[in-house]
């Protein structure tokens, strides 16, 4: 390493977020290049049998195969690390790979998992229909109800597991509230930072354990390709990085490159998303065709208090319910727009939307929707960075699409 770049090492967790998003984990080649390479081989030599041997049998910290390390993926997972505060960080193949990993690393037969209702479809689905195969129990509480977390958390568990703010409902964890609880009853505390970032949270601050990412989203920030990430204390992280390493949950070297290019504009993205989608929110709150917003930024947001105490910023992520409360009106609503892309996918500079109940948790019983408060009336926006007057055009021709014997549209004005 150059003496100027072991320097900036050395100072880099003194500086501010959006400077650690460049410039934490970088180890420059012998090429002395000033973007981080990309590494892109399955394997890596070595000199002779004794040093392979070494590397292998006494892991000396050389890279040995791709499904193993990778010098790039390195780099993205230090980065990630600074970033969010945490000794260190394994980075998977998907969001969903971090979470398959965190539960397959901490959980065994037996174990306990009291899971926030308001998570990802599939995150529910993992633990509803596999874990519970295999002999851990779960328990699903609230996400708000910090008496409901006690209770739950009264009896012994392994690990308890959250989304804040969740996805689609935008309902907030008592971060440092939940901690206490673990700690009390030494139960492992896993947050997933996907909607947020460490931009605008860091859940490690105030407690948890565990931080997880779906690297796809707004660190990639532009829809490019999957990748999925875990930060913790050496102790946590290690037998996840020992679980991705044998299944092969592995992050390619160019996914994690991309996603080092994504960390460098993370800062100035997030606040572009955040100020378009709360400016868009307001505006829908205001709709007659609106019912309700959920946006964490809100004024209005039931947990306005809490979400100033752990969060920087709303995000930018919404959900609208319509007042025609059926799935016909929701379809409408997304057939009448052409901006838009319809895709579940968020946190893209690409505004996204979609129909949650038929999509993103179409998967679930309705019981457990209903649990959720998502109802086929709910549509979910993903806030990108087009002009946000375009994006609000684009609403109002889905409103158009609605009954207009119902609904009276006011103009748009730019």
């Amino acid at each position: 390493m150059m003496e100027r770049d072991r320097r900036l090492q050395e100072v880099i967790s003194d500086l501010q977020i959006e400077t650690q998003a460049i410039r934490a984990g970088s180890e420059r080649s012998p090429a002395r290049e000033h973007s981080e390479p990309l590494y892109a081989t399955s394997s890596f030599v070595f000199a002779d049998a004794a040093s392979m041997a070494d590397a292998f049998i006494n892991e000396n910290g050389q890279s040995i195969y791709g499904r193993v390390d990778n010098p790039t993926v390195d780099v993205f997972c230090r980065r990630l690390a600074t970033l969010e505060g945490g000794e260190a960080c394994e980075a998977a193949a998907s969001g969903m790979g971090a979470i398959l990993a965190t539960m397959m690393a901490h959980c065994q037969a037996g174990d306990r998992v009291v899971m926030s209702c308001g998570v990802f479809g599939a995150t529910l689905t993992l633990l509803k229909k596999f874990f519970v195969k295999y002999g851990v129990t779960l328990d699903l509480v609230r996400p708000t109800d910090l008496d409901a977390w006690a209770a739950a958390l009264s009896t012994p568990a392994k690990l308890a597991y959250c989304e804040t703010p969740s996805n689609p409902m935008m309902e907030v964890v008592d971060i440092a509230g939940v901690s206490q609880l673990c700690r009390s009853n030494n139960t492992i505390f896993v947050v997933d930072n996907c909607l947020m970032t460490s931009v605008l949270q860091r859940p490690l601050q105030f407690g948890a354990d565990l931080v997880i990412h779906s690297a796809t989203k707004y660190l990639d920030g532009q829809g490019r390709v999957l990748g999925g990430a875990v930060v913790g204390s050496h102790e946590l992280i290690a037998p996840i990085t020992q679980f991705i390493r044998s299944g092969g949950v592995t992050m390619s070297a160019f996914n994690a490159w991309i996603f080092l290019k994504g960390l460098e504009t993370l800062d100035v993205r997030m606040q572009a998303h955040c100020a378009r989608a709360m400016e868009l929110a307001t505006w829908l709150e205001e709709h007659p065709a609106v019912a309700r917003v959920h946006y964490a930024g809100l004024p209005s947001h039931p947990q306005a208090d809490l979400i100033t105490k752990q969060m920087r910023a709303g995000g930018g992520v919404l959900s609208l319910e319509l007042k025609q409360p059926d799935q016909e009106m929701a379809w409408k609503f997304l057939n009448g727009t052409c901006l838009m892309s319809l895709t579940a996918n968020l946190g893209d500079v690409k505004t996204t939307v979609c129909h949650p109940a038929t999509t993103t948790h179409g998967r679930l019983d309705r019981a457990d929707r209903h649990l959720m408060g998502i109802g086929e009336n709910l549509i979910r926006i993903s806030v990108g960075l087009e002009s946000v007057e375009d994006i609000k055009m684009d609403c109002e021709r889905g409103f158009q699409a609605l009954s207009h014997s119902e609904v009276d549209h006011p103009p748009v004005t730019r």
